[in-house]
């Protein structure tokens, strides 16, 4: 039978993380992460990873489990997140899912798109293409051929806006048709999702809370600490929001108030992409927490006790 799990969605600073690990010792339950950097060793700070506390009362899977030179893609999330999950249901125990990087969440739900490998030769191209003309034109020719992916793409998002380039000159066919034509797959597990409800005012003020206090907990000093066990700052990882900043700061690019501003700024922004791609996905039941926790936890209730379900 396929295995029910409870996912916990939603923007960064909605409450997640206490929503899933409440959940967790309410339903005798085990979470899984789901957020792209609780995955790197010695990124706590930056990332709001869960405390040593919060996961001795509640068993936490997929923290933890890569060094930030690493790259895990959202098929090796994927892979590791269907042996946690196969793990826990063995030992009889619930599952629930918890983060904001919706790209692993749906690949965790439903796979991944079919669309054609690529060619070394051509990515080349393109990124010489991209350094001689730079983001907007290559942006603009990729509306010309794919206004579809070109829509959802930021002109800064080069990886992305490559990739879509590199599958027209490979194939012809444009990188939305080939999702449109092949999608995501089929459901893998019986999921209920729900995310916290949290008006945009009170959202951004949490951000703003939040990253003072991993400024007073330290986080100058862990990304310093990164950078001196030799994680150069251009690595993926180290380019995520809260560690790119304070690495400008600390290599003086920056003075620490503008850092701050930085983080803050862009936190806020990647929260409003968050809601835009939540609000886009189907299935979702939006509910204040902790307001309604009880009416929350009575819907879990019934999903995991429903056989139909």
């Amino acid at each position: 039978m396929t295995p029910k799990i409870l996912v916990i969605c939603g923007p960064t600073a909605s409450g997640k993380s206490v929503l899933a690990q409440r959940l967790a010792c309410e339903l005798d339950g085990e979470i899984v992460n789901a957020d792209s950097m609780q995955v790197y060793r010695g990124m706590d700070i930056g990332t709001a990873k869960p405390s040593p506390r919060d996961r001795a009362s509640a068993a936490h899977h997929l923290i933890d489990i890569c060094d930030p030179d690493h790259n895990l893609s959202a098929a090796g999330f994927a892979a590791a997140a269907d042996a946690a999950i196969a793990d826990i249901t063995a030992r009889g125990r619930r599952v629930i899912v918890a983060g904001g990087t919706g790209l692993y969440i749906r690949a965790l739900l439903q796979g991944l798109v079919d669309s054609p490998s690529g060619a070394d030769s051509i990515r080349s191209e393109l990124q010489r293409e991209a350094r001689e003309k730079g983001n907007q034109a290559m942006l603009e020719e990729l509306r010309t051929v794919d206004p579809e992916s070109a829509a959802r793409m930021h002109p800064n998002n080069m990886v992305r806006i490559i990739r879509a380039l590199e599958v027209h000159r490979l194939t012809g066919v444009p990188l939305s048709r080939h999702q449109n034509e092949h999608g995501f797959g089929q459901e893998r597990y019986r999921a209920f999702k729900i995310a916290p409800r949290v008006a945009r005012n009170e959202l951004y003020h949490r951000i703003e809370e939040r990253v003072d206090q991993m400024i007073a907990a330290g986080l100058v000093e862990e990304v310093s600490r990164l950078l001196a066990a030799g994680y150069h700052r251009n690595l993926k990882a180290m380019r995520a929001i809260g560690y790119k900043e304070i690495a400008s700061f600390l290599a003086g690019e920056c003075n620490r108030e503008q850092a701050v501003s930085l983080i803050k700024r862009d936190t806020r922004r990647y929260a409003k992409r968050q809601l835009t791609w939540f609000n886009g996905e189907r299935d979702i039941l939006w509910v204040e927490y902790p307001e309604k926790f009880a009416s929350i936890l009575k819907h879990a209730h019934e999903f995991f006790d429903d056989r139909e379900a």
